[in-house]
């Protein structure tokens, strides 16, 4: 009974220790070179003469450098316990650690590719990588219109185009579906000259007219919308995380002030209560 009352109380303490071990930066920075070691194992793994010569290193550095983030892993959720699994960085690494234990034998052969996604928990670990990441996902809602228009657009200039070279380019605009494909290669502006818009204009001599606008909208101006919409999402998290440690800096001035001042009360009054004996002793003395 006495070891188990032991235990409890133990507990609490070990799992601050813990969550003060994974958060600091020295932990953090030894993980982040653990990932980074182990990107670039599995790069030279996909070299036949390097896994000729070292296969079996790279293999034995593979499966052991699993067991650390697994290990690392499962303090993190001593640690934090029900906190781990309300954050979704911690659901992304579980996840990505549990991809990678995956059986890759037989008709899962294809999960042993998978492996690479370890590298991704550098987005976790790296604090700047985590903020632009979650800036993208705060983005995504304002960029709904920008697709909805984006969708707009190729579907009317598909359209067109398959109306106006359709004939003439069957290989390209022969479809709405061959089109769109062709107009999305223009908006990359990859071969657009020598594989689009010279043999359109052999039969159709104006059809610049018709690709020129295209590119300007589709590549210089919907594509700049997206940049927008992040950077804004950008700034708009840095602001609030700016006025969050504003608020928290101020909040913790507030109480050490508070403190400060019901210390000064309390010593206020033991002086009082000191006066009001000593007057007492004076009294009875008289």
């Amino acid at each position: 009974m006495q070891e188990a009352l032991l235990a409890q109380d133990l507990a609490p303490t070990l799992r601050a220790r813990v969550a003060r071990l994974v958060t600091s930066t020295r932990f953090q920075q030894i993980v982040t070179g653990l990932i980074l070691l182990n990107a670039v194992t599995l790069g030279l793994e996909t070299s036949a003469s390097v896994m000729e010569a070292y296969g079996p290193l790279l293999e034995v550095t593979d499966s052991a450098l699993l067991w650390l983030f697994s290990a690392e892993l499962a303090l993190r959720i001593f640690a934090f316990r029900g906190r781990f699994f309300r954050d979704p960085w911690g659901i992304f690494d579980l996840l990505v650690i549990g991809i990678a234990w995956a059986p890759s034998g037989g008709d899962l052969a294809v999960l042993r590719s998978l492996r690479v996604l370890r590298v991704l928990r550098l987005l976790s670990v790296v604090p700047s990588l985590r903020h632009v990441v979650e800036a993208m996902l705060a983005a995504l809602p304002g960029m709904g219109s920008i697709v909805l228009l984006m969708g707009l657009m190729f579907y009317v200039s598909g359209v067109m185009a398959t109306k106006l070279f359709g004939e003439s380019l069957p290989e390209r605009f022969g479809t709405l579906g061959n089109s769109v494909f062709t107009l999305f290669q223009l908006m990359t502006l990859e071969g657009w000259v020598e594989d689009i818009v010279k043999p359109a204009m052999e039969h159709h001599p104006g059809a610049l007219l018709f690709f020129i606008p295209f590119i300007v909208i589709s590549t210089f101006v919907v594509l700049n919308l997206f940049l927008g919409v992040i950077v804004e999402s950008i700034q708009t998290l840095r602001e609030s995380r700016e006025s969050a440690d504003a608020e928290a800096a101020q909040a913790a001035t507030d109480a050490a002030a508070s403190a400060a001042h019901a210390d000064s009360q309390m010593l206020m009054s033991e002086v009082r209560e000191l006066r009001k004996e000593i007057a007492a002793l004076r009294g009875e003395r008289s």
